[in-house]
């Protein structure tokens, strides 16, 4: 395809790309690769530092990796909880070793990982939460939300917007006015205390499917009227093309002109748009689940792993808790980077690339 040899050809753009397609090839298959459930908690073990691996046995030679349990014991003089290492038995790293059962691409049950340790063993990559929850695995599962959940705005957003700004578009005059008059009332809305205020009146008894169902549906609602207003902009301009009148003058539909000729024109902007608009969807889902009115514990989601790293004493002492705004980092710049390519790729207008 053009556009990927295109992408490809910019340096920046073939890390973003391959960056986002590591991140969601893992989220695929977060069942395999994570060593414990989603539902994983060894409350004995909460705020369990990163397990250590070694390579380097005590006598000085190469070894598998392997690693030593954590032991919790309090210390007086410092008046807190640490954790030692219990080197009385050796736990080796295994590839695709049996551990919780689950339902591969939910058609087959499967006890098979990537890798874990032995039975016994303990492996927490990335530490563990407050309640003793493997940071690493649940960073995999919170991934499934935090980064689909724009692409399942976009479902509705775009057709809605698309629609819309066509048909204010094509038939103009008093329709015009009526249908862009409602759109910036929509776009006057401040979408991120609508989005706060909507949240927050959701039935506490929802599951989180349900709650997640709904964010992406409020996300979808207040995001179409600044999109249908440019494809509007773009409809004024191409419904007196000669292409446009030679059907108007066969006696073609009005639905039919703006569906499959005047909006297929727009195709390059709404690729564009797609791409630029996946980030501001990671960032209000994470910001809502930062602040508890998002996907609820215990499921994951980035913002809410982010939310336990908001204490001070976390940040200083247990910095592995402050990853998934990394990972919100990292997928955002990616993202914003490849919608920026693309837009020089398809806009001819655009500045092209130094």
């Amino acid at each position: 395809m053009e556009i990927i040899k295109k992408i490809f050809e910019d340096k920046f753009a073939k890390a973003a790309f391959i960056i986002l397609a590591i991140m969601y090839v893992i989220i695929l298959f977060a069942d395999f690769i994570a060593p414990y459930s989603n539902m994983y908690s060894n409350r004995t073990m909460s705020y369990a530092p990163p397990s250590k691996v070694y390579t380097i046995d005590e006598n000085g030679k190469w070894s598998l990796p392997y690693t030593y349990n954590y032991i919790r014991e309090y210390e007086p003089v410092l008046m807190q909880t640490v954790f030692k290492q219990d080197r009385s038995k050796k736990y080796y790293i295994k590839l695709f070793p049996k551990a919780e059962e689950y339902k591969f691409f939910g058609l087959f049950k499967t006890q098979r990982h990537l890798f874990g340790v032995e039975n016994g063993g303990e492996l927490y990559l990335l530490g563990t939460d407050i309640n003793g929850r493997d940071v690493f695995s649940r960073l995999l599962f919170g991934g499934r939300i935090s980064m689909t959940v724009g692409f399942l705005a976009l479902l509705i957003v775009f057709p809605i917007g698309l629609i819309y700004g066509g048909i204010s578009g094509y038939f103009g005059g008093i329709v015009d006015t009526m249908m862009m008059r409602f759109a910036e009332a929509v776009m006057a809305v401040p979408s991120f205390y609508l989005l706060i205020i909507l949240a927050a009146i959701l039935p506490a008894g929802m599951t989180s499917v349900e709650r997640f169902a709904l964010i992406v549906v409020i996300l979808a609602l207040i995001g179409w009227a600044g999109f249908a207003r440019v494809v509007r902009g773009m409809v004024l301009s191409i419904k007196n093309e000669d292409f446009v009148l030679a059907e108007k003058t066969i006696g073609a539909s009005n639905l039919r002109i703006i569906l499959k000729h005047i909006l297929p024109q727009t195709t390059s902007y709404v690729i564009i748009a797609m791409t630029l608009s996946v980030p501001s969807y990671i960032l209000a889902e994470s910001g809502l689940s930062f602040l508890g009115l998002g996907i609820q514990q215990p499921d994951a989601s980035w913002g809410n792993m982010l939310k336990e790293a908001q204490e001070f004493t976390n940040i200083l002492y247990r910095p592995w808790l402050l990853t998934p705004g990394g990972l919100i980092f990292i997928a955002v710049l990616a993202f914003n980077v490849l919608g920026d390519v693309i837009r020089d790729i398809l806009d001819p207008k655009s500045r092209k690339r130094v």
